[in-house]
């Protein structure tokens, strides 16, 4: 496949192992994956995953709402490893939207990784504020936009076709929800998509004979049942 593969998570042991996987072209993390991985130090996190992700693309997040403060964390950020891109909310909880803010950094030679995306408006409020040389991923929320009853593959489409004279832009889907979404973003042009690694390990299944795999759940079904003791009279 074409598409390039970001694990997301912010478990470092798993973030070590799975930086020494070559089919792994980068990692992303966010605020809530790392409050669930119990992490109090945003920066002792950052600087712990830089000292083995030396040259794989990372994402961090920042965390304040206030543009200016967004600003200033973003520079912060940005100085910690040369392999980071900063991901930007496309609007803070007001609202109000971080386009500006996002060409300010990108001109400044930052990479942005903008997140949150749910529209092709968003998209085009950005690709209409970049310059096209500019060094940016847009991602857009795919399976999000799936759990609300709505395709996402149109939304990707269009996205990928929109930014096609952007040199340095690339599309991200977001938020898979299976590995069938892998090859639903292939075949969309998408440039990357980020997994779980619970979604990297099923990765393992593409190929498998399903008769072979029938075969495999039956016995699974018959040997929990034997191991639950289950017993009904006849």
């Amino acid at each position: 496949m074409n598409i390039k593969i970001y694990a997301d998570g912010a478990d470092i042991n798993s973030i070590k192992l799975l930086n020494s996987d070559d089919l792994i072209k980068g990692f992303t993390t966010n605020p809530t994956l790392m409050n669930q991985a119990n992490i109090s130090d945003y920066k002792e996190f950052a600087q712990m995953v830089l000292k083995f992700v030396k040259t794989k693309p990372i994402s961090f997040e920042v965390f304040e709402d206030d543009l200016d403060l967004m600003y200033a964390q973003a520079k912060e950020i940005h100085s910690w490893g040369e392999n980071i891109n900063i991901k930007i909310p496309i609007q803070n909880t007001k609202s109000k939207y971080c386009h500006h803010l996002i060409k300010t950094l990108c001109d400044e030679g930052i990479h942005c990784n903008v997140t949150a995306i749910f529209t092709n408006n968003q998209i085009d409020k950005i690709l209409n504020t970049i310059d096209r040389e500019s060094k940016i991923i847009l991602s857009v929320f795919a399976g999000r936009i799936a759990d609300t009853g709505i395709d996402p593959v149109p939304i990707i489409k269009t996205a990928v076709k929109n930014s096609l004279n952007f040199t340095n832009a690339e599309i991200l889907w977001a938020s898979p929800r299976e590995p069938l979404n892998i090859i639903q973003a292939e075949n969309t042009g998408c440039h990357i998509i980020t997994l779980t690694p619970t979604l990297i390990k099923k990765m393992k299944n593409f190929g498998k004979d399903l008769e072979q795999f029938s075969l495999e759940t039956v016995k699974m079904f018959y040997d929990d049942a034997k191991s639950s003791r289950f017993n009904i009279k006849i």
